[in-house]
């Protein structure tokens, strides 16, 4: 792309950025994986301390960056690779809360679909599904993934929330029968339908109703959740 100086949030140059991009909300959860997971990676992106790596993985080249938290983060990172550095795959590999008695933490949950309350596809779109869905085959393929690994998953519709802290006085429970909590992968999936691009969710349970991941693990203790996705992006 001649003459593209990058963007106000990420200042890669144009095919410094693969078109696979494994994205977690925390950025140094993607310098965790650059270092301990990626061979000769190198940094593309540290604007607002957003940090983007790309390395190879198994002789595939593949990116990773961090995406913040909420909707809003998730729709400015994510559109900006796909519109403007040609992405094809993002799979976001997060956090969320447990809604089931049986998880536990760092259980790791395959999202099917993600419903939000949010007005952001309505507002960006025109969109008027408050549930949206992910690219079949990419989540077929991270199931797939998970099953050769030995690993047990989740599959179900995770919610999208626009709150990390409410009021439990007006808490409304979602309409369909959700089975974990997150912030940002309603925004992934319109972003992608809009622009015609791929996306799926992974995540690992960082909290439940009893117990709570430390910040520390939340950076580091999601290793099995990460070889999936992947594995599964050097298909891709």
């Amino acid at each position: 792309m001649t003459g593209f100086n990058g963007t106000p949030h990420n200042t890669a140059k144009y095919g410094e950025i693969a078109k696979t991009v494994v994205m977690p909300g925390d950025p140094l959860r993607a310098r965790f994986i650059a270092e301990n997971f990626l061979e000769e990676a190198k940094e593309f992106n540290h604007v607002r301390g957003m940090l983007g790596y790309t390395g190879t993985y198994k002789g595939k080249r593949i990116s990773v960056m961090g995406h913040g938290m909420g909707i809003p983060s998730m729709a400015i990172y994510s559109y900006e690779l796909y519109k403007f550095y040609d992405v094809d795959n993002i799979i976001r590999v997060g956090s969320c809360g447990g809604y089931l008695k049986e998880m536990d933490l760092f259980d790791i949950v395959l999202a099917e679909a993600a419903y939000s309350p949010s007005s952001f596809a309505d507002i960006a779109y025109g969109y008027k599904e408050d549930l949206l869905y992910p690219d079949e085959e990419i989540t077929r393929k991270l199931e797939e993934t998970a099953e050769k690994m030995g690993r047990k998953i989740y599959k179900g519709i995770v919610h999208s929330g626009d709150a990390f802290y409410y009021d439990p006085a007006v808490k409304k429970e979602p309409p369909y029968p959700c089975i974990a909590g997150e912030m940002e992968s309603f925004a992934l999936f319109a972003n992608a339908r809009f622009l015609h691009k791929k996306a799926a969710c992974l995540l690992s349970i960082s909290d439940k109703k009893d117990a709570a991941a430390s910040p520390e693990e939340r950076q580091t203790a999601f290793k099995e959740m990460i070889q999936i996705a992947l594995d599964t992006a050097v298909t891709l």
